[in-house]
């Protein structure tokens, strides 16, 4: 496709197939002959209306937030019509130390009943073990002032609603919320929905193989199982140890459109997460955040009770899939060990997916060092 033909593709016709990794899509064009080919899309006339809803204060004073007590949910978005979300942006005081793990975020695409993005907060942002991190990545970050952005997209074409819920039983104080996104007359055919799982395993379950070998990956973590047609887009993963040593060398394993094997099969937790070595080991290891790939949050590392985050986004080759995906990882060599994890998952698909997994209770959610 040509330069002209793929802005025009995103942006004369609203379109949403570039939007996620546009920019290296687009800084991938070389210049064409014609003399306006060069301009950046952000030059030429955009067909979108822009809009935000926010927790604004609606008397005109500064009490620009939102209160919610223990047990309440609370609507953050509600649009009619096609539209893209573009950007959330979150700032949480609470009373509870742990709320990133009992506040619950949820969104509804079409009007639909059941969600498609189910995860407690700090897991969707990347902060899977509570903790706020200071990061950036592509699509997620977490800004001094513990500040929460998103920027992946999120198509709807009949609508969408967003709630937050706190299942904690203590108040938050002050929600803030601001939400950009974009008004359309409709979305291209091919505009996918977004999605994001929460799933844990505390722990998991340790196994010693007589052969050490584990070449179906049937017992390996699930970071999310879905049917339909789309593409994967990654994921953010905790880790709490529960034994001495390195708690990685587990293969990601990848099954896509056929539930039997794995199609993508990779070399390691630490590879897939594109560190290596241990991240560093037990005296070196040493945090680390990049555009598509991090470990911004490494404590007390290869010991009992040691704490990893790590993120890895797929923008530049996502995984497709045309009627299954299911995405895993070992957890240690051939699932040897036994630690916990708590991940989310991102991805697109051509129909909203609701059949998620039931959320584990808020208690059952709290990182803690666990025995087998």
């Amino acid at each position: 496709m040509s330069r002209r033909r793929f802005v025009q593709s995103l942006v004369g016709g609203a379109g949403l197939a570039g939007m996620v990794g546009f920019t290296d899509a687009a800084a991938a064009q070389t210049p064409a002959a014609g003399a306006s080919d060069w301009l950046p899309p952000y030059a030429r006339a955009l067909k979108y209306r822009s809009k935000k809803q926010s927790s604004h204060d609606p008397t005109g004073g500064n009490q620009d937030y939102w209160p919610i007590k223990g047990g309440e949910q609370r609507e953050l978005f509600n649009a009619a019509g096609a539209g893209v979300i573009s950007h959330l942006w979150f700032t949480i005081s609470a009373q509870s130390p742990v709320h990133l793990k009992e506040l619950v975020l949820r969104a509804y695409w079409d009007g639909l009943d059941r969600p498609s993005i189910e995860t407690p907060i700090g897991d969707f942002f990347g902060l899977n073990l509570g903790d706020y991190v200071i990061y950036e990545s592509q699509y997620l970050s977490c800004s001094p002032g513990q500040s929460l952005n998103c920027y992946f997209a999120m198509p709807y074409r009949r609508g969408a609603r967003l709630t937050v819920t706190n299942q904690g039983s203590r108040d938050v104080g002050a929600f803030y919320c601001n939400i950009d996104y974009l008004e359309m007359d409709a979305l291209p055919a091919d505009a996918l929905y977004f999605h994001a799982q929460y799933r844990q395993a505390t722990p998991n379950p340790g196994q010693q193989l007589p052969d050490g070998k584990n070449p179906d990956g049937a017992t390996n973590y699930v970071y999310a199982e879905t049917r339909g047609r789309g593409h994967l887009m990654g994921v953010t993963l905790g880790v709490v140890q529960n034994a001495e040593f390195w708690m990685g060398e587990g293969d990601d394993m990848i099954f896509v459109d056929d539930p039997s094997r794995p199609a993508i099969i990779g070399t390691g937790s630490e590879d897939y997460f594109l560190g290596s070595w241990n991240f560093g080991g037990r005296i070196n290891a040493r945090a680390f955040s990049h555009h598509r790939y991090g470990a911004p949050l490494i404590q007390s590392p290869e010991r009992t009770g040691g704490r990893y985050c790590c993120y890895r986004f797929h923008g530049d080759n996502p995984v497709t899939f045309t009627r299954y995906l299911k995405h895993t990882m070992e957890h240690g060599h051939a699932n040897d060990r036994h630690d916990n994890f708590y991940s989310c998952c991102y991805w697109y698909q051509d129909q909203p997916y609701t059949d998620f997994p039931a959320l584990p209770p808020v208690a059952q959610r709290i990182p803690i060092v666990s025995a087998q």
